[in-house]
């Protein structure tokens, strides 16, 4: 089901982000204190309704992507980014691990031009401290039309955690994160 990007939802705020497999990333943000719900999906590209097969065959240019719905009182969009940076690689191009294709690159989907600041000022703070030995090549982009995954990729970490991808590639992501952000888990 594709609709538009929301930027406010009764006191929420929406952050649409793109590092990989959007498993990883729903994982790690469904353990964010602050976060009020995680949906993978598809962004960026120009397939209206695209498919997980469509996408992940490379040619609707869509990525796979989280949209978090977050309470800003509790966390800013600031450190939903800077667990962002650590939940994936953003120094290879549409690449992550294994899983490589346009639809695996790292992007910032920013729906409000406060949150596309704060997205170029917490990379260049990436940058600057070096953090990464190589360049980051995540790219800062409006958010357009979102369509939502299959219901059989929602909380799929949580509904599969001894399938092998989850426990050799999303297990150790969400490891690192609560290991880096333990003061950010929800209890």
């Amino acid at each position: 089901m594709a609709d538009e990007s929301r930027v406010m939802v009764s006191g929420q705020e929406v952050a649409i982000l793109a590092g990989g497999c959007f498993w990883c990333l729903e994982a790690v943000y469904d353990q964010v204190l602050g976060v009020e719900a995680v949906e993978s999906g598809y962004i960026g590209g120009t397939q209206d309704n695209p498919t997980y097969e469509a996408v992940c065959g490379g040619q609707t240019g869509h990525a796979e992507a989280v949209r978090i719905t977050f309470d800003p009182e509790v966390i800013s969009y600031k450190e939903l980014l800077e667990i962002f940076f650590v939940a994936h690689d953003p120094t290879t191009l549409n690449r992550q691990g294994n899983d490589i294709g346009t639809q695996y690159r790292s992007a910032i989907f920013y729906c409000s031009p406060a949150q596309h600041q704060i997205a170029e000022q917490v990379m260049k703070s990436v940058t600057d401290e070096k953090l990464y030995g190589d360049p980051i090549v995540t790219q800062v982009v409006t958010a357009i039309r979102w369509y939502e995954a299959e219901p059989y990729h929602q909380e799929y970490f949580a509904r599969n955690p001894f399938q092998g991808y989850c426990q050799f590639v999303v297990g150790p992501k969400v490891a690192k994160f609560r290991k880096q952000f333990a003061h950010r888990l929800k209890s």
